[in-house]
């Protein structure tokens, strides 16, 4: 690497992640509110560029704390932009995470130095976000859909258990389909992805159901 290279500078990186939570059967994701250019005023996903002495991951964190006020999620690298003119500025290579929460477990920051608004948004009403943001929620979008059918990602949704009425109606926002509950039941058990627990619990007023729980590092394929 030639270090005078003018082809080597005036580049940075990105970190950019789509949080989604499901709400009441609606897939929702945090968006964040600029107060700064480029795209003052507009939404984007929450982001920021990358200090050139810390880890990616590291700045990940930093900006979510910063920016929507929350902590220890668990992230998912899913992809990076790289699009030379993907901002304004200068070139920023974008490294993209994806991560689910219970969004009733935090509280999110409305405003900060760098932003003026945040909210859960549901994913088929975003409006036009900053930069690439649109592009990078699509592919996170069909991310998450691939995870939750492969892996124990929902856990992270359902740390204390879920009910078997309750992790259906998460399947069914975020896949978008609907499922025969007698089959549903069928087919997720059979995949050995969770497991019964014995407490029982109500779900949308309705006698009490059985609790399950996601069972630990669990890897499966096509769970629909």
């Amino acid at each position: 690497m030639e270090v005078n290279n003018p082809r080597y500078q005036n580049q940075g990186i990105h970190v950019v992640s789509a949080i989604f939570t499901v709400d009441k059967g609606i897939t929702k994701v945090l968006i964040i509110k600029r107060k700064n250019e480029p795209f003052k005023g507009e939404w984007s996903l929450v982001s920021g560029a990358l200090y050139n002495d810390e880890e990616v991951m590291t700045g990940m964190q930093r900006e979510i704390k910063e920016k929507a006020g929350i902590e220890n999620i668990h992230l998912e690298l899913f992809d990076i932009f790289s699009n030379p003119k993907r901002s304004p500025l200068m070139r920023m290579v974008a490294i993209c995470y994806l991560g689910i929460v219970d969004k009733d477990k935090y509280k999110i920051l409305k405003d900060t130095l760098k932003t003026s608004d945040a909210d859960w948004h549901p994913i088929e009403q975003i409006p036009k976000l900053a930069y690439d943001h649109n592009e990078i929620l699509n592919k996170a979008i069909d991310k998450l859909k691939e995870r939750i059918k492969e892996s124990d990602l929902l856990s992270h949704l359902y740390p204390t258990g879920f009910t078997m009425p309750e992790i259906q109606k998460v399947y069914e926002s975020i896949l978008n389909i609907e499922f025969d509950r007698r089959n549903f039941r069928k087919k997720i058990l059979s995949t050995g992805l969770i497991t019964e627990t014995n407490r029982m619990e109500k779900f949308d007023g309705n006698k009490p159901a059985k609790i399950y729980v996601f069972k630990d590092s669990q890897d499966v394929k096509n769970v629909f």
